[in-house]
């Protein structure tokens, strides 16, 4: 691993190693893909304004999501289909994550069960991503699974009631395998070979407000709701019962044209004041991401991709590394900016770049 210094050599590694369907899926976004650059160009368009002479001999990256600690504030993203990168799917993913410190989200189109990725890594904080299919049973099955397994969260996917046009997939003629084991969406999709957009007409696109009260009444965990990017929606949400809110446009996967997440971040920190935690994904590459997220008012990231490079390249150690790796670029940006904890990032450590 010592030629492999930066997410970008796994993701060099990565393409390397998987076929054009795999990595389409994982790398493309939606459309003309122009949000899906924007996620990455936001990041530099803000830079950074340092604080010295303060003590910095001692650096903290851990932080708590939903009161529960974390070593470091970057949690890995749910994110389907994960055999198709490595033998072990979602179980190396959660073993490369408790190996760094932190906990995962974990796709309805998961490879493996929540019992599964909870015997792989012990102890691991597992959150329960949702999509509510058109039969809610499907549903409600997925929910107590999720709960028996020792899931801490829900994660209800807000931003898909159908799939965008996503044409690297398209092109490529990228099919989900028949074999491919799904443990919470393979008897309401069916064995036929079929494309991603197909699985995802199952959903149920009339998924409003009240299906979160339903969600967050019908289990005993606290949801995330994942795909806000207004101030209209983050207040909607904490009105509605969500404890938490990802600041996400599904990695430009989604409706191309929408700001970069970090562009909206402050917008929805601003108008939950506080009321919930609010997180955001996409285009996180490097700890000084991480960094100005934080300091525009996130709690945590979620990195979806930057893992799944890991778990492609390089399995279970892969995933550790990768985190590993946006855990010391973090510390060391903390140190230069004057910071010896996330909590001491404030919005004053950042400014929007004039040209």
């Amino acid at each position: 691993m010592n030629a492999l210094l930066s997410v970008a050599d796994y993701e060099r590694l990565a393409e390397e190693r998987l076929e054009p369907g795999p990595w389409a899926y994982l790398a493309g976004g939606s459309g003309d893909e122009w949000t899906l650059r924007e996620n990455r160009a936001a990041f530099e368009r803000w830079t950074f304004r340092p604080r010295v002479l303060c003590d910095v001999s001692e650096i903290s990256t851990a932080t708590t999501v939903l009161g529960n600690r974390i070593e470091l504030p970057v949690l890995v993203a749910p994110l389907a289909y994960q055999q198709l990168y490595h033998p072990d799917g979602e179980c190396a993913t959660a073993r490369g994550a408790a190996a760094a410190g932190t906990g995962m989200g974990v796709s309805t189109f998961s490879t493996r069960s929540h019992e599964e990725i909870a015997a792989a890594a012990p102890g691991i904080l597992q959150w329960c991503q949702l999509y509510v299919f058109q039969d809610r049973g499907f549903t409600r099955e997925h929910l107590a699974s999720a709960e028996d397994a020792g899931c801490s969260a829900v994660v209800l996917t807000v931003d898909t009631p159908r799939l965008a046009q996503r044409e690297r997939d398209l092109r490529i003629g990228f099919e989900v395998p028949s074999d491919l084991p799904l443990p919470y969406a393979r008897d309401a999709i069916g064995t036929a070979p079929s494309n991603p957009a197909d699985q995802f007409a199952l959903l149920d696109a009339s998924v409003s407000w009240r299906d979160l009260e339903w969600i967050a009444s019908e289990g005993r965990l606290p949801v995330v709701l994942k795909g806000v990017v207004t101030a209209d929606d983050a207040e909607l949400a904490a009105e509605h019962g969500a404890a938490a809110i990802v600041v996400s446009n599904h990695g430009g996967r989604q409706l191309d044209g929408v700001p970069a997440t970090l562009d909206s971040l402050s917008e929805v920190v601003d108008a939950v004041a506080g009321r919930v935690e609010v997180y955001v994904d996409g285009g996180i590459r490097r700890g000084t991401d991480v960094a100005k997220a934080l300091a525009l008012g996130a709690r945590a990231v979620l990195a979806g991709r930057a893992p799944v490079f890991g778990l492609a390249a390089a399995g279970e150690d892969g995933v550790r590394h990768v985190l590993e790796l946006l855990r010391d670029e973090l510390a060391l940006a903390l140190c230069l900016l004057g910071c010896a904890s996330p909590e001491e990032l404030t919005p004053a450590h950042v400014q929007r770049s004039r040209s």
